[in-house]
């Protein structure tokens, strides 16, 4: 008796010991988490590992942010379930590190049937898109509108968040993983845009027929939004660039002076950047409309030796593209009452790109308009990259090029359209060598002024072989004008990728690429099989629910079976 007595007191002060050091090493590991922080992600492709841009980003922040994610309720379908978690985590990594400064609620906004119209409106108003969701259930079809966005609050100003990525060419399942991926971006992008203090300076170029600010109307709000942006005539002003931080020219009809563009070419010089929407042919648009015919030709511009000194030639040709966008087109016997339909207009290709480039990863189809294509040309030092490029149905007409409206009733012939996915738009980067290098272009007292430089300074540019890839649709009649959205198409309804291309572009040339790379992490979605899901639904069903009761009860039963055999003895 005396021996177990012994031996009980020893088990006894044993396990004290071990409850001792349990709490001991708790509070050490509570005391050192105080001061030291990290977060664990387990996942293969660190899903919820904020890049260093987003930490530093959430580090900064001095105030509160609030985000009121439009994305709840019971009945949203699976994967926007899916993309409302997935925002939850992300909010929740930006609270982790910004010490609390963000915070966020979701609402329901078809929770109140009776504002449910008003807040709609008010939601859209302040610049969220909506999504009109037909689902398809054993039970038949349903319709709903889901609104998958969000509005930030921070620092007295309010902000837009549209958390879906929307690509034509791509399947649900694809645009729900490219917004997942999109996410950080999105949040980044938001905080970006508010917390800026001093706003770079962005030209447009006037003087040369370019657009005017009723076409440029949507690139100048959008940009807005990331710099102050003007319209500027350089008019032979040596400094006239100088304010600048970039500047676009947009479709110019009319050749460029000798000194502004040596005033152009020594901002390149001096580390500027460009973003070249060159026409090179001249089309008269007026023409079309009225005859239903017209001419495209070469348009003298004074850009092509210019551009070939930098590695880039734009050509004297037009796209045709059976990947393309539509035009009405009345198709009745003549007599007859107008019928009219939407036909496909080659003219207009729908550019898309499949590079993981940050200014067009899961860029939505560009909409380009009597387009040429753009060559590179050996440069040393330069780097080029493709943006954008045609279909792989692409027929080229070199100029002059007939245009019809008519054309738009025949049938292709696809044995024509052989000359597959031609480049359209490039990003050159690198230290280019002036195009007036050995020339005199200037008298000397004007050199002086301009202190000439004729090897550059590390810089970059994007040249389109299209200048209607920044213009938007605008209705000018009657005295009232009137800016569609930038990538609107009347005609076909449709909103494309234009508007996001020109500001990742320009964000990109601005040196906002730290943001725009966090557009690259590639996350893997792991969707379940639809099919599958249905075929074996009963079967997992009473595998989650019967294995799980049986384990316990097995469990129980070992347990009871231990403790009989222990304490038998």
């Amino acid at each position: 008796m005396v021996k177990e007595a012994t031996h009980n007191r020893m088990n006894k002060r044993r396990d004290i010991m071990r409850l001792a050091l349990s709490v001991v090493a708790l509070v050490l590991c509570n005391i050192v988490g105080s001061f030291v922080f990290h977060r664990f992600d387990l996942t293969s492709e660190n899903r919820y590992t904020l890049s260093p841009q987003s930490k530093e980003i959430a580090k900064n922040m001095k105030d509160v942010a609030f985000f009121k994610v439009y994305l709840d309720g019971k009945d949203l379908p699976a994967g926007f379930v899916h993309l409302r978690d997935e925002t939850k985590e992300m909010l929740d990594e930006f609270k982790a590190y910004s010490n609390n400064n963000v915070q966020y609620e979701f609402i329901n906004p078809s929770a109140d049937p009776a504002n449910k119209e008003a807040l709609f409106h008010q939601l859209y108003e302040n610049g969220l898109e909506p999504l009109d969701l037909h689902v398809k259930q054993s039970s038949g079809n349903s319709e709903s509108i889901i609104w998958p966005g969000a509005l930030l609050s921070y620092k007295g100003r309010q902000m837009p968040i549209n958390l879906m990525e929307r690509k034509m060419d791509a399947n649900p399942q694809t645009q729900l993983n490219n917004s997942i991926e999109a996410l950080e971006y999105d949040i980044d992008n938001a905080i970006h845009k508010i917390d800026l203090n001093t706003k770079p300076v962005v030209a447009f170029i006037q003087g040369q027929g370019e657009l005017d600010s009723i076409h440029l109307a949507g690139a100048i709000g959008a940009l807005s939004e990331y710099y102050d942006v003007r319209l500027l005539h350089i008019n032979h002003m040596l400094k006239g660039l100088q304010m600048c931080k970039a500047i676009i020219i947009a479709k110019p009809t009319m050749p460029i002076d000798d000194k502004d563009a040596y005033i152009i070419d020594q901002f390149i010089m001096h580390g500027g950047k460009v973003m070249w929407l060159i026409d090179p042919l001249y089309t008269p648009m007026d023409s079309l409309a009225m005859n239903g015919i017209t001419m495209a030709f070469p348009n003298n511009l004074n850009l092509e030796d210019q551009l070939f000194r930098y590695g880039v030639r734009v050509n004297n040709n037009v796209i045709l593209d059976a990947q393309s966008s539509a035009i009405p087109m009345n198709t009745a016997f003549r007599g007859q009452e107008p019928k009219w339909e939407l036909k496909p207009w080659l003219f207009e290709p729908l550019i898309s790109s499949n590079s993981d480039n940050p200014i067009v990863k899961n860029l939505n189809y560009v909409e380009l308009n009597i387009a040429a294509t753009v060559d590179t040309i050996a440069k040393p030092g330069i780097k080029k990259t493709i943006l954008l490029r045609t279909s792989k149905f692409t027929r080229l007409l070199n100029a002059p090029v007939r245009i019809a409206l008519a054309m738009a009733l025949d049938q292709p012939d696809q044995r024509e359209f052989t000359q597959h996915f031609q480049p359209v738009a490039v990003l050159l980067e690198g230290k280019f060598t002036s195009a007036y290098k050995g020339r005199i272009a200037m008298n000397p007292d004007s050199l002086r002024v301009l202190n000439p430089v004729y090897d550059g300074a590390q810089t970059a540019m994007i040249v389109v072989g299209d200048g209607d890839v920044i213009a938007n649709n605008a209705n000018v009649k009657d005295g009232e004008k009137f800016a569609y959205p930038l990538g609107y198409d009347i005609y076909t309804k449709q909103q494309f990728g234009n508007k996001d291309f020109i500001v990742n572009a320009m964000n990109y040339l601005c040196g906002d690429s730290a943001l725009l790379t966090i557009r690259t992490k590639q996350l893997q979605l792991r969707m379940l099989d639809g099919v599958k899901a249905a075929t074996y639904r009963t079967q997992w069903q009473v595998i989650n629910m019967v294995i799980p009761v049986a384990l316990i009860m097995l469990l129980g039963m070992v347990w009871a079976w231990i403790r009989k055999e222990k304490y038998a003895k």
